[in-house]
């Protein structure tokens, strides 16, 4: 079985973050930190593969099952740790940015395939 993360952010999705049969693929690749309450909390974004989900760069049908668990976030401060933590979308482009990803899912997606939409 092969399995795509298509927006992988830290891997909150996963219960075990290194799924062997999981390539994990996000936009961002960073390592965030916030003092809160206190204490240094610390969120690392480290796909696989860096890229767009609107532009995935596999062959088609390649994947079993992909996971999408795109940010919600559209009022979030670009620099608060919500934003660092679960990403953000465009206020105004979300509808086009989700069709295409939609379109990319499909395409990358093996015609038994399942996606997961979260």
């Amino acid at each position: 079985m092969k399995i795509l993360d298509v927006c992988c952010g830290s891997r909150m999705f996963w219960y075990d973050k290194e799924e062997p049969h999981t390539t994990y693929m996000d936009i961002r690749k960073a390592v965030y930190t916030a003092m809160d309450r206190g204490k240094e909390r610390k969120i690392e974004v480290n796909p696989d593969i860096q890229a767009d989900w609107k532009n995935i760069p596999f062959d088609d049908e390649t994947f079993d099952l992909v996971v999408f668990d795109p940010p919600h976030l559209v009022r979030a401060g670009k620099t608060s740790w919500l934003a660092k933590k679960y990403g953000t979308l465009d206020l105004m482009g979300w509808p086009h940015d989700f069709h295409c990803a939609f379109q990319e899912i499909m395409r990358v997606l093996k015609p038994t395939g399942t996606m997961i939409f979260k």
